[in-house]
């Protein structure tokens, strides 16, 4: 037996997945991993990557370099030129990164799915009741990044970002079985709600990166600090940066969640389903009565 398929075996197991990911010392395991992740020598990068691929299907060919310092620097690469096509039309709004799809569809007035039986409020996570507001009725999609997927992420329309609100909390794993098991899981997680507005019709959609257990830092571009667990900084902050369509507008230290929500009017493309595997760049969200096959 093959030490991924070793691995396979025990994330098949809930009880013993929820315990190892979870029961654990999260904050400080997390702050630990961050310090490890960055250390800049060529046995502890070249270790640490050949590890990680033992465990995860990790395909560096995207990736703009081939060599890294560190194995932060593996993490956080950039890909090669053209390797995410961004979708021209523009009624779509694209995936912001990659992802396999979770819970989505339209919010049930304010209420949204986290996993089957596990409901939370729009206020509960964007702790913003004008965000509330832009998006009761609307549409939202769960975006959840693995270990070994790209960790950037873009913008999904030309739009200008106008607020964040940074609300510190816990580092809960945000995989399928801990989703199960704890309520409002995003609600307690640490979370940048990122507030943009479309140029085309000026409608809001958010953007909400949540942390997860060994990564609670989220770099971005529009601002000149790096959001993590220690910061201690103004938790709501007034933007004014514009991005076109698929530009990048930062990225998680390691994989994660991102959940994006649309006003009312919009709905997920046909081929946006839960489970399935999405690419930045890809369509996402479009407007009712645009739907076609994505």
């Amino acid at each position: 037996m093959t030490i991924r398929s070793l691995v396979s075996r025990v994330i098949q197991q809930e009880d013993l997945n929820f315990l190892l990911t979870n029961r654990i010392p999260r904050q400080w395991l997390t702050r630990i991993m961050g310090r490890f992740s960055r250390i800049e020598h060529p046995l502890v990068r070249d270790l640490s990557i050949g590890i990680w691929k033992l465990f995860a299907d990790l395909n560096l060919e995207e990736a703009r370099q081939t060599r890294f310092v560190s194995l932060h620097d593996c993490f956080t690469r950039q890909l090669k030129e053209g390797a995410r096509p961004v979708d021209a039309d523009p009624a779509v709004l694209v995936s912001p990164c990659d992802a396999i799809v979770g819970a989505g569809g339209p919010v049930d007035g304010v209420r949204v799915i986290q996993a089957k039986g596990f409901p939370y409020t729009l206020l509960d996570l964007l702790d913003d009741p004008e965000l509330v507001r832009a998006h009761v009725n609307g549409c939202y999609v769960t975006l959840r990044l693995t270990s070994s997927m790209y960790h950037r992420f873009h913008a999904p329309h030309d739009c200008r970002v106008e607020h964040l609100t940074y609300v510190s909390g816990d580092v809960w794993n945000v995989n399928p079985v801990a989703l199960k098991r704890v309520k409002k899981l995003f609600c307690k997680n640490e979370r940048a709600v990122i507030r943009t507005r479309l140029e085309a019709n000026h409608q809001v959609v958010t953007l909400v990166p949540v942390a997860a257990v060994l990564v609670a830092s989220i770099r971005l571009h529009f601002l000149d600090v790096l959001l993590h667990l220690r910061y201690r900084g103004p938790h709501r902050i007034a933007c004014d940066a514009r991005f076109r369509k698929g530009e990048e507008m930062g990225w998680f230290e390691h994989g994660s969640t991102i959940i994006v929500f649309a006003p009312p009017g919009y709905t997920l493309c046909d081929a946006v389903r839960e489970g399935s595997v999405i690419r930045m760049g890809q369509p996402l969200m479009q407007p009712i009565g645009d739907r076609q096959d994505a």
